[in-house]
């Protein structure tokens, strides 16, 4: 190889930083250049060593994980992948996904993971993707609280149409913009597939509905689709809409994954909701989505997508674009305003 991933390992447990670095050298593209044990430390290092990307752990000593975030991304930008058995905890996924980390990835038996090999092919792809970011577009989303969930505003009658969303690593971040930007009220749905280990999605989600303009809640198999509602689920699961029960209400169905979750996706939302599916492609990687813009196009939907200048990654919008599926190219600043003018038209 003439060059190689250089990579710089944050974790305050000696034998951690040992698993890690191991784990990473086993693939001949990545070197570890470094290792810290703590943030304050690991940010010095960021700034002798210039690694591509770091790990870094969230539970340390003298500077935690999430200050470091926020120094690092100042200070010295750099991609970060967060490894933390802090998984549960939803008010720490959920502020290092805002803050703009690459992603967040369990430790896979918490705190002592002498099995962290089990998940040593993730680990190293994240690493890899993580080097390959439009760093540029990576930015901290600004929130506030939106009170108790109760206050927020409650669209009546039958649900009228269909939000689809999909995205890939770094859409956590894009889809909490998006989703504390998107006024509530508007007569529909909306469902999104977000690349996001299932252990984190039941603390991400509890610590999103604090900030989000709608109800966030997990699409789960069987459930029937309520308006005013954003449904998330990890696109590591096969997720389809379809037609059920003595009333045909519209339901989410959870089946076995695919190599296609957003196509998946979208062509049994369109099926279902026909001309009253609004698609939409956020940043990611990868062509998957471009086959059911299609299926929504045909049935007389509308699909938008985030324009590649403003995306973290561009593959999953430009390939979309490339193939003429796309009715709408927004910025990211203007995307909110553009699904909503969507849903009124089809309301």
């Amino acid at each position: 190889m003439d060059k190689k991933y250089k990579v710089l390992v944050v974790d305050d447990a000696t034998f951690m930083t040992k698993a890690i670095s191991d784990l990473l050298e086993s693939d001949p593209e990545i070197e570890v250049i470094g290792v810290a044990r703590n943030g304050l430390e690991g940010l010095k290092k960021i700034k002798e060593l210039h690694p591509d990307v770091i790990t870094l752990d969230i539970d340390m000593p003298v500077m935690d994980g999430l200050q470091a975030i926020r120094h690092i991304m100042i200070e010295a930008p750099v991609p970060i992948v967060v490894l933390s058995s802090l998984f549960s905890d939803g008010s720490i996924t959920f502020e290092a996904l805002r803050l703009g980390v690459v992603d967040f990835v369990a430790k896979p038996s918490g705190a002592i993971s002498s099995d962290i090999h089990v998940a040593k092919q993730q680990i190293v792809d994240r690493i890899k993707l993580a080097t390959s970011v439009n760093f540029q577009n990576i930015r901290r989303v600004r929130v506030r609280r939106n009170g108790a969930s109760q206050n927020l505003p409650q669209p009546s009658g039958p649900l009228q149409s269909l939000a689809v969303i999909g995205t890939s690593l770094t859409g956590p971040n894009s889809f909490i913009r998006l989703m504390t930007r998107l006024e509530g009220g508007l007569p529909a749905a909306a469902v999104i597939l977000l690349e996001i280990s299932p252990k984190i999605l039941p603390a991400f989600i509890e610590k999103f509905n604090e900030f989000a303009s709608w109800k966030i809640a997990m699409a789960e198999d069987g459930a029937v689709i309520e308006q005013g509602v954003c449904y998330i689920q990890s696109n590591l699961l096969a997720l389809t809409v379809e037609q059920a029960g003595k009333r045909g209400e519209a339901r989410f169905k959870i089946g076995e994954p695919t190599d296609a979750p957003l196509d998946t996706l979208f062509t049994s939302a369109a099926a279902v909701f026909r001309e009253r599916t609004v698609g939409v492609l956020l940043t990611g990687y990868g062509d998957d989505g471009s086959e059911g813009f299609a299926a929504i196009q045909k049935q007389g939907g509308k699909t938008v997508a985030q324009s590649v200048e403003s995306c973290v990654y561009p593959n999953l919008t430009d390939s979309a674009i490339r193939r003429n599926r796309v009715d709408m190219v927004v910025e990211e600043s203007r995307m909110a305003e553009a699904i909503a003018s969507l849903i009124r038209k089809k309301g």
